[in-house]
């Protein structure tokens, strides 16, 4: 009796020549870094809004400028990705309640004016009942701006976003609170920022809870370890590597020492700024990684007959 022909293990490399799918024209740092600013937008307008309630005008004005150069910022990172201005311009044409990019642009518009008058009445003086009235609409927009990215991702083809796509959205929310949180830490003094220390506290510690079951793929369905690959190895592991120890340390240092010390604040202030961005940063590069490498897409897709068939009934 012949012995079994050995079979060498499958490599996916392409299908008939062609990539299983079509690799993310997104560019870095254009992409990642318009999706921090514009998480810190969002954040930053809605603790604006929250100190503009509780009469805590120092905290209120750090926020609504906080989220002003954020939204302009972003949208430049945005415009320069698209490569000309028009672009955004024509996404505006049209409003598509189905199409995550229709929505999304519209919010992102409507974020960034609200913001900027905000932010102009605050500079000038001139029209505060405007910049007030800018402020609370901005409390609508912000948490927006701050999750629809994590959906617009999600609604990709890319396994390691698609199968996030209850993960993304609250980790950004997280991440994006703890980055304001952290810049409000950084910029307004110890006595005046206790609710911003409060809020970046709860945004790293539900970044770092969510993190810690993207990376290892709970609810991801098929091959649920090997979908979230992606998130541990490469460049994309290193960066959320990075966002966890600077979340870690950011947390230990705003409930520790924060509250008493101006260094101390800063510190962990900027440890949560940088942490949130390598988050998304991260997140950016994991999905790169997966789109650009076949097994991602063809080993699920090959388990889930497998699994349909094991099912009762």
């Amino acid at each position: 009796m012949n012995a079994p022909e050995q079979v060498d293990p499958v490599q996916f490399t392409d299908y008939y020549g062609r990539p299983v799918l079509k690799v993310t024209r997104w560019k870095s740092p254009h992409m990642p870094g318009y999706l921090f600013l514009g998480g810190l937008s969002g954040a930053a307008s809605t603790m604006a809004a929250a100190a503009e309630a509780t009469g805590r005008p120092r905290l209120a004005r750090q926020g609504r400028l906080t989220a002003a150069v954020a939204a302009v910022g972003g949208a430049g990172l945005l415009v320069a990705e698209l490569g000309r201005p028009e672009r955004f311009l024509n996404m505006l044409r049209v409003f598509k309640p189905s199409s995550p990019m229709s929505v999304g642009s519209w919010i992102l518009a409507a974020h960034g004016g609200v913001t900027t008058a905000a932010a102009a009445s605050t500079v000038t003086g001139v029209a505060p009942r405007a910049g007030r009235a800018a402020v609370a609409v901005s409390a609508v927009t912000g948490p927006l701006v701050a999750t629809y990215t994590g959906v617009l991702l999600a609604d990709t083809a890319v396994p390691a976003w698609h199968a996030a796509h209850r993960h993304l959205p609250p980790l950004f929310a997280g991440s994006a609170l703890a980055a304001a949180g952290g810049a409000a830490m950084v910029m307004v003094p110890v006595a005046a920022a206790g609710p911003a220390r409060r809020a970046a506290l709860l945004g790293a510690l539900a970044e770092l809870a969510v993190t810690a079951s993207l990376e290892r793929g709970q609810g991801f369905g098929e091959e649920p370890r090997l979908v979230s690959e992606p998130y541990r190895i490469g460049r994309a592991g290193t960066l959320l590597r990075a966002a966890r120890l600077l979340a870690v340390a950011g947390a230990a240092g705003t409930a520790l020492a924060a509250g008493r010390h101006r260094a101390a604040a800063v510190a962990a202030g900027a440890a949560l700024l940088a942490g949130s961005a390598c988050t998304r940063f991260g997140v950016y590069h994991a999905g790169v990684l997966a789109g650009r490498d076949p097994k991602y897409t063809v080993v699920p897709q090959r388990a889930r007959p497998r699994v349909q068939e094991s099912r009762p009934g």
